[in-house]
């Protein structure tokens, strides 16, 4: 748990406390940040009915684990956006065109559940160990008790500016 821990909040600073670049996310403001932040808690509430549905089937035979996947692709679609300033693009006039690979808008990115077919650990079928999943239980309530510290945070950083005013 650990080292996830370190590897989400290492993660998560270098998208809302990057340098003067910004290389993450563009823009450093505030709606992109409460934005990322609603949606990584909604990827964590996810995770955490697909947690709890592998835990119910733990004993059904040949019931496959899920997971869920999201900061890969959201990975992806920040360095999709950050390589695309140095490629070359062409023009499309026509809708016969080839048209050029966009970069992926972080924004569009969406969770997706993934079942495991691959491992089996049970004579039944079945690959799930429930106490892995209890584990990747209280893994997601410490991740989501982060992204809503984090948003508090971010509305604590509003509130000092507006009483500054």
């Amino acid at each position: 748990i650990r080292r996830w821990f370190q590897n989400d909040v290492f993660f998560l600073s270098k998208l809302f406390f990057s340098d003067s670049e910004n290389q993450y996310m563009g823009m450093n403001s505030f709606s992109n940040s409460i934005d990322l932040l609603q949606r990584a808690m909604d990827v964590s509430s996810l995770r955490y009915q697909v947690t709890a549905n592998n835990i119910a089937n733990s004993d059904v035979p040949n019931y496959k684990r899920q997971s869920v996947n999201f900061e890969s692709e959201l990975k992806r679609a920040f360095e999709s956006r950050d390589n695309s300033h140095n490629e070359f693009r062409m023009i499309t006039t026509d809708s016969r065109h080839i048209a050029s690979k966009s970069p992926k808008d972080w924004r569009d990115v969406e969770p997706r559940r993934v079942s495991d077919f691959v491992t089996t650990s049970k004579p039944n079928g079945n690959n799930v160990d429930a106490e892995e999943e209890a584990m990747k239980i209280v893994q997601i309530q410490m991740q989501y008790r982060l992204l809503t510290q984090l948003t508090s945070f971010e509305f604590g950083q509003i509130n000092t500016a507006m009483k500054s005013i």
